[in-house]
């Protein structure tokens, strides 16, 4: 009998909210290296359309999505997360948000310290409204598939602590 793949995989079914322009992709529509071991991630509820998908610890943060958008439009694209009061492994730590159209597509990014919020569990985009990711989906381009990501792999530190509650593509 073969392992149970250590990562989750995307659900297909994408949620939104009822503006058109904006999509938000729960957990269980994102991608997450280590998400199916509950050694390194705690899981959404499946009941709970609200729940975070909570990291535990890891040192390969990867958490990613992909979807189709509008060609001739703009984009910005980023995650909604929180901190739990034990959080750790942040301070002075960046991580990425990354983008392109089509898999063979150049990456657009941007990357960020994680700063803790004066209050535990309070709720922050990353980027930061004022940083905001732009990806523009040309009006002749090949492929209108966007694949996005938050990434901190590099550093090869221990992280915890961090909730994902949801990714965000609003036009703009």
């Amino acid at each position: 009998m073969a392992p149970k793949n250590p990562h989750y995989e995307a659900k297909t079914d994408k949620q939104s909210t009822d503006n058109t322009k904006e999509l938000i992709l729960k957990p269980r529509n994102l991608s997450i290296v280590w998400g199916n071991d509950d050694r390194y991630w705690r899981m959404p509820d499946p009941q709970d359309p609200d729940s975070a998908a909570e990291l535990l610890q890891v040192n390969w943060l990867e958490v990613t999505g992909f979807i189709n958008l509008s060609r001739g439009k703009s984009y910005e694209i980023g995650f909604n997360v929180s901190l739990t009061p034990d959080a750790f492994g942040w301070s002075g730590l960046q991580v990425y948000i990354m983008a392109k159209i089509g898999k063979k597509g150049k990456y657009v990014l941007k990357k960020q310290y994680v700063i803790k919020p004066t209050t535990d569990n309070q709720r922050f985009d990353i980027p930061f409204l004022s940083d905001k990711l732009k990806i523009d989906v040309p009006t002749f381009a090949k492929e209108d598939t966007v694949y996005f990501g938050l990434y901190e792999v590099w550093s090869g530190r221990w992280k915890g602590g961090l909730r994902v509650h949801h990714a965000f593509v609003r036009e703009i």
